[in-house]
Protein backbone atom coordinates (compact mmCIF):
# COMPACT_ATOMS: atom_id res chain seq x y z
CA UNK A 1 0.00 0.00 0.00
CA UNK A 2 2.70 2.15 0.55
CA UNK A 3 2.54 3.37 -3.70
CA UNK A 4 -1.15 4.34 -2.92
CA UNK A 5 -0.69 6.16 -0.07
CA UNK A 6 2.44 8.12 -1.62
CA UNK A 7 0.06 8.90 -4.83
CA UNK A 8 -2.83 10.00 -2.37
CA UNK A 9 -0.52 12.26 -0.43
CA UNK A 10 0.15 14.29 -3.60
CA UNK A 11 -3.71 15.43 -4.25
CA UNK A 12 -3.29 17.62 -0.95
CA UNK A 13 -0.80 20.62 -0.77
CA UNK A 14 1.62 20.15 1.84
CA UNK A 15 1.18 23.51 3.63
CA UNK A 16 -2.73 23.55 4.70
CA UNK A 17 -3.02 19.63 4.45
CA UNK A 18 -6.37 19.99 2.06
CA UNK A 19 -7.27 19.03 -1.54
CA UNK A 20 -8.90 20.88 -4.66
CA UNK A 21 -10.28 18.58 -7.29
CA UNK A 22 -10.95 19.72 -10.40
CA UNK A 23 -13.68 17.39 -11.56
CA UNK A 24 -13.74 18.10 -15.50
CA UNK A 25 -15.81 14.29 -16.30
CA UNK A 26 -19.44 16.13 -17.31
CA UNK A 27 -19.10 15.68 -21.15
CA UNK A 28 -20.09 11.97 -21.05
CA UNK A 29 -22.96 11.89 -18.72
CA UNK A 30 -24.36 15.75 -19.24
CA UNK A 31 -22.90 16.75 -23.35
CA UNK A 32 -22.81 19.75 -24.23
CA UNK A 33 -23.53 21.74 -21.27
CA UNK A 34 -22.85 25.38 -21.27
CA UNK A 35 -18.75 25.82 -20.27
CA UNK A 36 -17.91 22.54 -21.28
CA UNK A 37 -15.96 23.97 -24.27
CA UNK A 38 -13.59 25.79 -21.67
CA UNK A 39 -12.25 22.25 -20.93
CA UNK A 40 -9.06 22.54 -23.06
CA UNK A 41 -8.58 25.98 -21.54
CA UNK A 42 -8.69 24.76 -17.85
CA UNK A 43 -6.53 22.07 -18.55
CA UNK A 44 -3.73 24.62 -19.60
CA UNK A 45 -4.41 26.60 -16.83
CA UNK A 46 -4.59 24.27 -13.89
CA UNK A 47 -0.87 24.05 -13.85
CA UNK A 48 -1.01 27.71 -12.89
CA UNK A 49 -3.51 27.01 -10.34
CA UNK A 50 -3.47 25.76 -6.69
CA UNK A 51 -5.38 22.84 -7.67
CA UNK A 52 -3.91 19.34 -6.54
CA UNK A 53 -6.11 17.55 -8.91
CA UNK A 54 -7.90 16.85 -12.37
CA UNK A 55 -10.72 14.36 -13.31
CA UNK A 56 -11.02 13.20 -16.50
CA UNK A 57 -12.76 10.47 -18.42
CA UNK A 58 -10.20 8.42 -20.35
CA UNK A 59 -10.47 9.69 -23.62
CA UNK A 60 -9.88 13.42 -22.96
CA UNK A 61 -7.03 11.66 -20.72
CA UNK A 62 -5.47 10.62 -23.58
CA UNK A 63 -6.25 13.00 -25.89
CA UNK A 64 -5.51 16.12 -23.60
CA UNK A 65 -4.18 14.84 -20.47
CA UNK A 66 -0.54 15.81 -21.96
CA UNK A 67 -1.67 19.44 -21.47
CA UNK A 68 -2.19 19.44 -17.76
CA UNK A 69 1.51 20.13 -15.74
CA UNK A 70 2.76 17.07 -14.17
CA UNK A 71 2.61 18.58 -10.90
CA UNK A 72 -1.59 18.06 -10.85
CA UNK A 73 -3.01 14.64 -9.99
CA UNK A 74 -4.50 13.14 -12.92
CA UNK A 75 -8.19 10.93 -11.70
CA UNK A 76 -9.21 9.34 -14.26
CA UNK A 77 -13.28 8.24 -13.72
CA UNK A 78 -13.79 4.74 -14.52
CA UNK A 79 -17.71 5.06 -14.40
CA UNK A 80 -19.75 6.21 -16.94
CA UNK A 81 -23.24 6.57 -17.67
CA UNK A 82 -25.77 9.41 -19.68
CA UNK A 83 -29.03 11.57 -18.61
CA UNK A 84 -30.70 9.80 -21.56
CA UNK A 85 -30.58 6.58 -19.72
CA UNK A 86 -33.34 5.22 -17.88
CA UNK A 87 -32.87 4.84 -15.21
CA UNK A 88 -30.67 7.88 -15.34
CA UNK A 89 -29.11 7.55 -12.08
CA UNK A 90 -26.93 4.02 -13.46
CA UNK A 91 -23.30 4.08 -13.70
CA UNK A 92 -21.41 1.50 -15.38
CA UNK A 93 -17.82 0.44 -15.51
CA UNK A 94 -16.71 2.14 -18.97
CA UNK A 95 -12.67 2.03 -18.11
CA UNK A 96 -10.38 -0.63 -16.85
CA UNK A 97 -8.22 -0.05 -13.99
CA UNK A 98 -4.88 -0.93 -16.63
CA UNK A 99 -6.21 0.80 -19.30
CA UNK A 100 -6.59 4.09 -16.94
CA UNK A 101 -3.10 3.54 -15.58
CA UNK A 102 -1.89 3.45 -19.50
CA UNK A 103 -3.62 6.39 -19.81
CA UNK A 104 -1.12 8.16 -17.63
CA UNK A 105 -3.51 8.17 -14.07
CA UNK A 106 -2.01 8.92 -10.70
CA UNK A 107 -5.25 8.00 -9.14
CA UNK A 108 -8.39 6.35 -10.18
CA UNK A 109 -12.41 7.52 -9.55
CA UNK A 110 -15.66 5.09 -9.25
CA UNK A 111 -18.83 6.64 -8.43
CA UNK A 112 -21.71 5.05 -7.18
CA UNK A 113 -25.28 5.75 -6.58
CA UNK A 114 -27.03 4.21 -3.15
CA UNK A 115 -30.70 3.93 -2.75
CA UNK A 116 -31.77 2.33 -5.96
CA UNK A 117 -32.61 -1.34 -7.51
CA UNK A 118 -29.04 -0.85 -9.25
CA UNK A 119 -27.03 -0.46 -5.99
CA UNK A 120 -25.91 -3.73 -5.55
CA UNK A 121 -23.78 -3.50 -8.68
CA UNK A 122 -22.59 -0.05 -8.73
CA UNK A 123 -21.03 -1.50 -4.88
CA UNK A 124 -19.85 -4.44 -6.90
CA UNK A 125 -17.85 -2.38 -9.07
CA UNK A 126 -16.17 -0.57 -6.52
CA UNK A 127 -15.37 -3.43 -4.76
CA UNK A 128 -13.71 -4.83 -7.89
CA UNK A 129 -11.55 -1.34 -8.85
CA UNK A 130 -10.32 -1.29 -4.99
CA UNK A 131 -8.90 -4.52 -5.54
CA UNK A 132 -7.68 -3.86 -9.21
CA UNK A 133 -6.00 -0.51 -8.06
CA UNK A 134 -4.65 -1.66 -4.86
CA UNK A 135 -2.39 -4.40 -6.51
CA UNK A 136 -1.10 -1.18 -8.78
CA UNK A 137 -0.67 1.12 -6.43
CA UNK A 138 -3.30 3.47 -7.37
CA UNK A 139 -5.27 5.14 -5.07
CA UNK A 140 -9.32 4.95 -5.54
CA UNK A 141 -11.43 7.98 -5.40
CA UNK A 142 -15.17 7.12 -4.73
CA UNK A 143 -17.72 9.69 -5.47
CA UNK A 144 -20.91 8.32 -3.58
CA UNK A 145 -24.15 9.89 -4.07
CA UNK A 146 -28.06 9.27 -2.45
CA UNK A 147 -29.71 8.95 -5.70
CA UNK A 148 -32.04 7.09 -7.34
CA UNK A 149 -36.16 5.32 -6.44
CA UNK A 150 -35.86 5.02 -2.46
CA UNK A 151 -34.27 8.73 -2.11
CA UNK A 152 -36.29 11.22 -0.97
CA UNK A 153 -34.21 14.06 -0.54
CA UNK A 154 -30.62 14.10 -1.54
CA UNK A 155 -29.27 15.88 0.77
CA UNK A 156 -30.77 14.12 3.81
CA UNK A 157 -27.75 14.28 6.68
CA UNK A 158 -28.37 10.60 7.78
CA UNK A 159 -27.81 9.49 3.82
CA UNK A 160 -24.28 11.50 3.93
CA UNK A 161 -23.09 10.15 6.60
CA UNK A 162 -23.70 6.41 5.03
CA UNK A 163 -22.32 7.55 1.53
CA UNK A 164 -19.20 8.63 3.65
CA UNK A 165 -19.36 5.55 6.10
CA UNK A 166 -19.55 3.75 3.43
CA UNK A 167 -16.75 4.57 1.02
CA UNK A 168 -14.77 4.09 4.17
CA UNK A 169 -15.99 0.71 4.81
CA UNK A 170 -15.42 -0.27 1.22
CA UNK A 171 -12.01 0.46 0.93
CA UNK A 172 -11.75 3.72 -0.97
CA UNK A 173 -8.92 5.98 -0.71
CA UNK A 174 -11.09 9.16 -0.97
CA UNK A 175 -14.68 9.71 -0.10
CA UNK A 176 -16.61 12.88 -2.28
CA UNK A 177 -20.08 13.84 -1.46
CA UNK A 178 -22.01 16.43 -1.15
CA UNK A 179 -22.12 18.69 1.92
CA UNK A 180 -25.34 18.18 3.70
CA UNK A 181 -25.44 21.60 4.91
CA UNK A 182 -25.49 20.14 8.73
CA UNK A 183 -22.38 20.40 10.23
CA UNK A 184 -22.55 18.06 13.49
CA UNK A 185 -23.63 14.95 11.41
CA UNK A 186 -20.87 15.81 8.23
CA UNK A 187 -18.61 16.47 10.74
CA UNK A 188 -19.12 13.36 12.98
CA UNK A 189 -19.07 10.74 9.67
CA UNK A 190 -15.90 12.40 8.59
CA UNK A 191 -13.93 12.59 11.75
CA UNK A 192 -14.79 8.75 11.85
CA UNK A 193 -14.17 7.91 8.30
CA UNK A 194 -10.69 6.46 7.91
CA UNK A 195 -10.15 8.09 5.02
CA UNK A 196 -10.06 11.61 3.88
CA UNK A 197 -13.77 13.14 2.77
CA UNK A 198 -14.16 15.80 0.34
CA UNK A 199 -17.23 17.69 -0.91
CA UNK A 200 -18.62 17.81 -4.39
CA UNK A 201 -19.98 20.94 -5.91
CA UNK A 202 -22.94 19.86 -7.30
CA UNK A 203 -24.97 21.58 -10.08
CA UNK A 204 -24.28 25.10 -10.65
CA UNK A 205 -24.88 27.54 -7.47
CA UNK A 206 -26.77 31.02 -8.23
CA UNK A 207 -23.25 32.25 -7.44
CA UNK A 208 -19.74 31.54 -6.33
CA UNK A 209 -20.51 33.16 -3.18
CA UNK A 210 -22.96 30.51 -1.75
CA UNK A 211 -19.98 27.82 -2.98
CA UNK A 212 -17.76 29.46 -0.92
CA UNK A 213 -19.54 29.83 1.97
CA UNK A 214 -20.76 26.02 1.65
CA UNK A 215 -17.03 25.21 1.02
CA UNK A 216 -16.21 27.61 4.46
CA UNK A 217 -18.64 25.23 6.11
CA UNK A 218 -17.82 21.41 5.26
CA UNK A 219 -14.19 22.42 5.57
CA UNK A 220 -14.91 23.50 9.29
CA UNK A 221 -17.16 20.56 9.51
CA UNK A 222 -13.88 18.39 9.16
CA UNK A 223 -13.79 17.86 5.16
CA UNK A 224 -10.44 17.64 3.81
CA UNK A 225 -11.08 19.43 0.46
CA UNK A 226 -13.43 19.41 -2.17
CA UNK A 227 -13.90 17.94 -5.86
CA UNK A 228 -15.37 20.67 -8.01
CA UNK A 229 -16.61 21.11 -11.36
CA UNK A 230 -19.73 22.88 -12.90
CA UNK A 231 -19.59 26.27 -10.27
CA UNK A 232 -16.43 26.52 -11.86
CA UNK A 233 -16.20 25.48 -15.58
CA UNK A 234 -19.74 27.14 -15.79
CA UNK A 235 -18.67 30.25 -14.51
CA UNK A 236 -17.97 33.18 -16.66
CA UNK A 237 -14.38 33.37 -15.79
CA UNK A 238 -13.37 29.63 -14.54
CA UNK A 239 -10.04 30.79 -14.02
CA UNK A 240 -10.90 32.83 -11.14
CA UNK A 241 -13.22 31.15 -9.91
CA UNK A 242 -11.06 28.36 -9.05
CA UNK A 243 -8.98 31.06 -7.79
CA UNK A 244 -11.25 32.16 -5.24
CA UNK A 245 -11.95 28.15 -4.71
CA UNK A 246 -8.32 27.28 -3.73
CA UNK A 247 -8.00 30.49 -1.83
CA UNK A 248 -10.73 29.53 0.25
CA UNK A 249 -9.79 25.79 0.69
CA UNK A 250 -5.73 26.63 0.71
CA UNK A 251 -5.75 30.30 2.22
CA UNK A 252 -4.67 33.50 1.03
CA UNK A 253 -0.93 32.83 -0.11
Amino acid sequence: MIGTTRRRARLFDPESGKSVILSLDHGASDGMIPGIEKIQEMLGAVGSSRAQGVVLNKGLARSWGGNVDQRVGLVIQLSGGTKHGLPTYNKSLVCSVPEALRAGADAVCVHVNLGNDLEDRMLGDLGVVTDEAHQLGLPVMAVIYARGGQIVNELDPALIGHSIRLGGELGADLVAVPFSGESESFGRAARSCPVPVLVTGGPRKASLDIVLDDISQALEAGASGVCVGRNIFQHPDPIAALAKVTERVHGAK
